[in-house]
This record gives C-alpha cells, structure tokens and sequence, in this order.
C-alpha cells in the first residue's frame, strides 16, 4: 500500500517550493572582520577609561549625588565590552558548524556575563541620564529590548528551535552594536544641528537625546530587513518557470 510518504511528488513540487536563500561565504568573512575591527578599535578608545575604576576618567558626566551612577555605569561599559567580544564569536558561521561546544559557552558568556548583568545597569543607568529625560527613555526602552531578544534567543536554543534562536539572537546582536554606532549618530546630529543653527549650542545637546534613539532603533530595521530578506528570497527567484526574465508588469 502507498503512503503519503511513499507517494511521488506532484510533477510542480519542485516549482512550488520556496528556494532556499544562501549568504555569499566572502561577503560573511569581510563582514566579520569588519565588525571585529570595529570592536576593537572601540574598546581601545572606550574601555581603558573605566580600568582605573577612576569616575574622573569617565567619558559619561558622572553624577556626583548618587553614588550608584558611576558602579552602574562602569557594570554597563564593562559588561558591554564583553558582549560585543563574544557577539563577534556568535555570528562566525565557521566556529558554530566546526565547534559548537565552543559557539555554546560563548553564547553562555555573551548572555550571563555580557547582556544580563549590563542591561540591568542600564536600567539602573538610565534614570540618572545627564542629557535629560528623552536619554532616559531611549536608554530604558534599548534595555528592555536588549534583555527581552537575548532572553528569547536563550529559550529559542534551549527548546532547539533554532531558526528562531537565529532570528532573536541577531536582534539582540544589533541592539548589542548600538553602542559603536551611537558614536556615528552623536557626531552626524552635532554637524547637522550646527549647520542649521551655529550660534545655539541648546541645539547641540540635543545631539545625545537623538543619538541615543536613532542607533538602536536604525540598528533593529536593518536587522529585521534582514531577516524578512531572507525569509523572502528576491522575486525573480520564486516566478515559475519561463517568468524569471519577465519585466514588472509583462
């Protein structure tokens, strides 16, 4: 007797089935080293104003009266660091096929030592903003996000479904680079405000508020561009047969 299983497939099963996408192997590498590049030129600029535990050194206007600000905020910087070291080992394709012993414990320190214990101080941090209440929220809101993708990352991995650890851990991997980029948009929001007015420098400090809102939310579209991309493979891809030359409206 034939089974569903054992039955032919219908002659347009391969037509009908959805191409799977496929990511150019150079592009991951360049993109890689890229990224590693980048983290390390950050924490080599950052990160040794905050070894000396010296609040002086601070880059952060460090609030002199609350004596939590500068312990929560070294915890952030610190815990950061760690986070975007071990994003770099998450997203080497390379290392998670050939050692993934190895992609597991970084992902262990990347959410225990990295992203839980410094969204946290951001949420500590966040309230004590020295660039006003609109900081504050932004700092809050890229918190909660950060903790909520990396929490579901962790849970997607531990009920081994993959495709959406994949999908949340590269969520939590943007907001984690919203830090670096956050540089970018300071000095792209101080040159434009300066240009519409030089003579106010209110407009100026308005450039941190922006800053602070516009490199985690950037971060999150690209991030979910990129998935929604390749869960939908390019149209000229997917037309049947015959149509994959076919212009736009032919």
């Amino acid at each position: 007797m034939t089974t569903v299983h054992d039955a032919d497939p219908p002659p347009d099963a391969g037509a009908r089935r959805r191409p799977r996408t496929t990511t150019d192997p150079r592009r991951v590498r360049i993109g890689l080293v890229v990224a590693a590049l980048v983290v390390a030129v950050f924490l080599v600029l950052e990160l040794p104003a905050y070894l000396g535990l010296d609040p002086a050194q601070s880059r952060v206007p460090i609030r002199p009266d609350d004596a939590l600000h500068y312990p929560l905020l070294w915890t952030h910087i610190v815990c950061g660091s760690v986070a975007l070291v071990t994003a770099c080992l998450q997203m080497w394709p390379w290392l998670r096929r050939r050692h993934p012993r190895v992609h597991r414990i970084s992902g262990r320190v990347y959410l225990l030592g990295g992203v839980l214990p410094g969204g946290i101080a951001v949420l500590g941090v966040a309230p004590m903003s020295t660039t006003g209440f609109a900081s504050s929220v932004g700092n809050t809101f890229l918190a909660v996000l950060w903790l909520g993708t990396s929490i579901a990352g962790w849970r997607a991995a531990r009920q081994r479904r993959y495709a959406d650890h994949r999908a949340w851990m590269i969520r939590s991997v943007a907001l984690t680079f919203s830090i670096i980029v956050n540089r970018f948009w300071i000095a792209v929001y101080v040159v434009v405000l300066w240009l519409i007015d030089p003579g106010n420098p209110e407009l100026i400090m308005d450039a941190g508020p922006a800053s602070v809102w516009t490199s985690w939310i950037v971060n999150l579209l690209i991030a979910e561009w990129w998935l929604l991309r390749r869960r939908h493979p390019q149209r000229a891809r997917t037309l049947p047969p015959g149509r994959a030359g076919a212009p736009e409206g032919s």
